[in-house]
C-alpha cells in the first residue's frame, strides 16, 4: 500500500471510521497497530467490508496475483458470512485494462452539442497525452471529464440521484444541489441508481484519489508520482464510464 497518514485517515474516512480514534491506538499508533485494532475490535462483517475495500485499492495500484487475491477473498467472505464461490475474486487493475472499448458512440450519452464537442476534444488530447506519456495531465483530464458527464447524468435524472443513500447531505440533513457533488458522491450515486457498473465505481474512486493531486502542494506532501499505468487505468475507467451511461455495456 502507498498510503501516509492523511490518505490513510482518508480511507477510513469514506467507510464513515475514524480511524484516527483513542480505542485503536491501545497497541500503539502506526497505521498497522492500528489497523490490526480495528480488526480485534469491530464486528467481522465491519472488518469485511474495510479489507474488501483494501483489496480494490491494492488491486488497483498494483498487479497482485491471483492466488493472493484468492486467499484474501477467502477469508473475506468467511469474514462476511458469504459463501465462498470458486472464480469470485477481486478483478485486479490487469484484469480491468485488458477490457476494450473501440466503438463508444458519444452521441448515446444523449449530451447538448456544445458539451459534446467539448468531450470528444478532451477524449483526443488525452489520446495523445497518452502517447506522450504525460501521465499527470491525463489523470487530471480524465478525471474532470468524469466528473462533467456525471453531473450531466444527474442533472438530467434529479429524482434518482437526489433520493440515493449516497446522495450527500448538509448539516440539516438535506441533499446537497447536484452542483455541489464531489466526483466521490457522483460515483456513488450513479452506480447505486444503476448508472455505473461496480469496476467502474471501484476504478473511479482511484481515478478520484489520483485527480485529487491537482493541487502542487498536496502532491509534494504526500509524494504523488503517477506513470503510465496510473494514467492507463485513469483513461480505461473514463472509456467504461461512457459505455456504461451511454447503455453499450452490460453492468
Amino acid at each position: 500500500m502507498d498510503f501516509n497518514e492523511p490518505t490513510y485517515a482518508a480511507f477510513f474516512r469514506e467507510h464513515k471510521i475514524d480511524i484516527n480514534a483513542t480505542k485503536y491506538q491501545f497497541n500503539g499508533s502506526s497505521k498497522m497497530k492500528r489497523l490490526r485494532a480495528f480488526l480485534e475490535i469491530e464486528p467481522d462483517t465491519i472488518a469485511s467490508q474495510i479489507l474488501a475495500a483494501l483489496l480494490d485499492y491494492a488491486c488497483a495500484i498494483a498487479d497482485v496475483p491471483k492466488i493472493d487475491r484468492d486467499k484474501a477473498m477467502l477469508i473475506i467472505n468467511r469474514l462476511g458470512g458469504k459463501p465462498n464461490v470458486a472464480g469470485t475474486t477481486s478483478q485486479s487493475a490487469e484484469e480491468f485494462l485488458k477490457q476494450e472499448f473501440l466503438s463508444i458512440d458519444l452521441a448515446r450519452l444523449n449530451i447538448d452539442g456544445q458539451l459534446q464537442s467539448v468531450i470528444e476534444q478532451r477524449l483526443h488530447e488525452i489520446q495523445r497525452s497518452l502517447k506522450a506519456e504525460t501521465s499527470l495531465a491525463t489523470i487530471f483530464l480524465c478525471g474532470s471529464t468524469l466528473e462533467g458527464l456525471l453531473l450531466d447524468a444527474a442533472t438530467k435524472h434529479p429524482e434518482q440521484f437526489n433520493a440515493a443513500k449516497s446522495a450527500p447531505k448538509d448539516r440539516e440533513g438535506k441533499v446537497r444541489q447536484l452542483h455541489d457533488w464531489t466526483l466521490e458522491s457522483l460515483i456513488n450515486a450513479a452506480h447505486e441508481v444503476g448508472f455505473l457498473s461496480l469496476d467502474v465505481k471501484k476504478y473511479g474512486h482511484t481515478l478520484k484519489d489520483f485527480r485529487n493531486y491537482i493541487h502542487p502542494r498536496q502532491q509534494a506532501v504526500q509524494g504523488f508520482r503517477p506513470d503510465q499505468h496510473t494514467a492507463k487505468i485513469s483513461w480505461q475507467v473514463l472509456q467504461a464510464s461512457v459505455a456504461d451511461l451511454s447503455g453499450q455495456r452490460k453492468k
